[in-house]
């Protein structure tokens, strides 16, 4: 993705979460950016181009966080803290009132976005539940396919407004306990004993 393209969808998901998409147009991105609308369509054909651009910038700031770390060799919940950190670190600042109105404007283009990230997550949760077990650090009687998937149905429920409502739990909180919630439930006493120890680094944000 070319370099420029990064820096305007950087600046529009920036300007999204500090003033909603609904106050968000071409005119007002060109405004606020200094560039011209030419400049805008030379990397996008429409406005729903432009929506499914800045949706795959966020998922690739995300799998950037897996080359950007060598994990080779490295204990599997370490691998997981560092994942949950990182992630944390990007996306504390997104509400669910940005998905919620992104799914109502762009559906299929949410939809889209939507499986393509779950596909990414459910890929990495099993290569990391495989690794785990053969390292000793969770249980070897897990259906890998099972957990994975009960992670990523815990990763759409903290987005869930009316099961955690933004004005009472941050992000960050959230996904701290649910993440501590899952090493419990997947660790033997070694993997366990090993999480206590880095449970101190922890904080995501």
């Amino acid at each position: 993705m070319d370099d420029q393209l990064k820096q305007i969808l950087s600046s529009i998901r920036k300007m999204a979460l500090e003033e909603g998409i609904d106050s968000i147009s071409v005119k007002t991105i060109c405004s606020k950016l200094n560039i011209c609308e030419d400049t805008l369509f030379s990397y996008v054909k429409d406005e729903n181009d432009l929506v499914s651009k800045v949706l795959e910038f966020e998922r690739s700031s995300f799998s950037e966080i897996f080359d950007e770390f060598d994990f080779e060799g490295m204990n599997a919940i370490d691998i997981l803290m560092i994942v949950s950190k990182q992630m944390a670190a990007k996306y504390y600042d997104l509400t669910p009132t940005i998905s919620i109105l992104l799914k109502e404007k762009f559906p299929d283009i949410y939809q889209a976005h939507f499986q393509k990230r779950m596909d990414f997550i459910f890929m990495k949760i099993q290569i990391n539940l495989q690794k785990g077990i053969s390292q000793g650090m969770y249980r070897d009687d897990l259906s890998i396919e099972l957990v994975a998937r009960l992670y990523m149905s815990r990763l759409v429920d903290i987005h869930n407004e009316e099961i955690f409502p933004s004005g009472q739990f941050s992000f960050s909180t959230i996904f701290e306990v649910m993440f501590e919630n899952f090493v419990r439930s997947i660790a033997t006493p070694e993997g366990l004993k090993y999480f206590a120890k880095k449970k101190r680094n922890l904080r995501l944000k």
